[in-house]
């Protein structure tokens, strides 16, 4: 988002000197590329979006295809940039935005690679168990609380998940709340989850420096934070993540 703004951003302080066009160039190529990525990325998951083919306007979960964005620009370009000044112009205020995405991107990945904690957290069905405890195999930690909508919407899917990869540990690391709330939760849900821990200082998002829920963390079968997701995790996203870390073709 801050890169799509620095970009906009640009093109309007250019657009006097280099022509009027440009800004509306630069407004266009974000919706076409926005659009194309998008699709892209449906036809490469078409099996996951099938059974419910309204989950490709679902845009805030993520997931796009940057070679299908690409596709986008074309047309678009073609209208407006008639000039190689415009051209010029066009390409100095995507420069710009790419530079402050690349920016914020490293800034926001800071966390990767980190180790698991080693905080020893009450688990609603057995001994107390800590994350890095699941060492020897990759594992999926969400981070969820049961009065957060994404957090329920998201959590059949990845029951689902948990009990069909038998590759990877799935744990469910709940946040600031009793074990009578959660049980009720899950049977109201119909739920069967293991390894459900009770963060109730929420000391889980702390140790990774991460805000806001629920996230979903990757971890390596060393316990390093692979990659994460912050927000519902689509079906497709989640396959994806496990894929990568189990290093499989998708």
């Amino acid at each position: 988002m801050a890169g799509i703004g620095a970009y906009l951003a640009a093109a309007s302080v250019l657009a006097p000197r280099f022509g009027r066009g440009l800004y509306a160039w630069a407004a266009w190529t974000v919706v076409a590329a926005l659009a194309t990525a998008r699709l892209g990325y449906v036809w490469e998951n078409w099996p996951s979006f099938a059974p419910a083919p309204w989950r490709a306007l679902a845009v805030w979960q993520g997931g796009f295809q940057p070679g299908a964005g690409l596709l986008g620009l074309a047309p678009v370009s073609a209208i407006y940039l008639r000039s190689l000044r415009s051209v010029a112009a066009g390409t100095a205020a995507a420069g710009g935005g790419l530079l402050v995405w690349r920016v914020i991107s490293l800034l926001t990945a800071a966390t990767l690679g980190q180790a698991a904690p080693d905080t020893l957290f009450e688990q609603l069905e057995g001994e107390p168990l800590a994350i890095s405890d699941l060492r020897g195999r990759p594992a999926v930690v969400n981070i969820w609380a049961t009065w957060c909508p994404p957090c329920r919407s998201e959590m059949p899917s990845l029951a689902q998940a948990a009990a069909a990869e038998s590759a990877v540990a799935f744990v469910f690391v709940n946040q600031g709340e009793s074990a009578d709330r959660v049980r009720a939760y899950l049977a109201a849900s119909k739920l069967s989850l293991a390894h459900v821990l009770l963060d109730r200082g929420m000391e889980v998002p702390r140790h990774y420096g991460t805000r806001g829920i629920p996230l979903t963390l990757f971890l390596r079968a060393d316990g390093t934070l692979a990659d994460m997701h912050t927000g519902a995790i689509s079906d497709d996203a989640l396959a994806a993540g496990i894929a990568r870390l189990l290093k499989r073709p998708r």
